[in-house]
């Protein structure tokens, strides 16, 4: 799918340009909301320490499991054990090294539409955000930035969507924000405005992370994420309706 899409993209660039998709809404942002730039303070490092921390941890418990579960481990067992617990924790590191390597940890802006192909096919899971400058659009900014520090397995990039003509129409981007759920180079779900996450710009971040996880574009055990969820949104589903606060065509 993404390799027909870059033969399309060189296509694409020689017809003549057309006019944006997107139109402004008229009550664009809040009058009591504001537009300041979030900071992500936390530092990537303190963030993959503590990951480590906890993968470590979670090995011991499963170790301490595995010799209990033997009624009497010898010598042997123990040191095929510990090897298995190393080998895990060497493939963990090894991982992580190459996702940061691929910008994971960091929520990024793709420059051009030829990036995003490259960003695609760098990483097994990717959140794509299309975006525009407003206010709901920064709302998302704000969440992903704290997600993509606590989810080093996907990488977290936005690309603006009027700059981006080509992947907009292919994907049928409309509303924005809109978050393409990309999974194995092929987009796998939408995130459409607000209105899978309560239909408005007061959202949580759990409430994201738990989309992302039913999507199965993160790895996230807690306990909201196994909660029933609506699912009548449907794949490539690009309109908003006219109550939520996102841009719309």
């Amino acid at each position: 799918e993404i390799s027909i899409l870059c033969v399309s993209l060189s296509i694409f660039h020689q017809l003549p340009k057309t006019e944006s998709l997107f139109r402004i809404s008229n009550n664009e942002a809040p009058p009591n909301r504001s537009r300041r730039r979030f900071a992500m303070d936390n530092p990537i490092q303190e963030i993959l320490e503590k990951q480590l921390l906890t993968v470590a941890k979670a090995m011991e418990d499963k170790l301490d499991e595995e010799i209990a579960s033997l009624e009497k481990p010898d010598e042997d067992d123990l040191e095929v054990l510990r090897e298995r617990r190393l080998q895990q924790m060497k493939k963990m590191a090894e991982k992580r090294k190459r996702w940061m390597s691929h910008g994971h940890g960091e929520y990024t802006e793709i420059p051009s539409e030829k990036d995003f192909f490259a960003a695609v096919k760098a990483s097994e899971r990717v959140v794509c955000h299309f975006y525009r400058e407003n206010w709901p659009c920064k709302v998302m900014d704000k969440h992903l930035g704290i997600l993509a520090k606590q989810h080093i397995e996907t990488r977290f990039v936005k690309i603006q969507a009027e700059k981006s003509p080509f992947l907009a129409e292919r994907l049928k981007i409309v509303v924005l924000p809109t978050l393409a759920l990309i999974k194995n180079t092929k987009v796998d779900d939408y995130v459409v405005g607000f209105n899978e996450l309560g239909g408005k710009g007061d959202f949580s971040t759990e409430d994201l992370e738990e989309r992302l996880a039913r999507a199965q574009v993160i790895h996230y055990e807690g306990e909201s994420s196994h909660k029933p969820k609506s699912t009548t949104q449907t794949k490539r589903s690009v309109r908003q309706s006219a109550r939520s606060d996102s841009d719309s065509e």
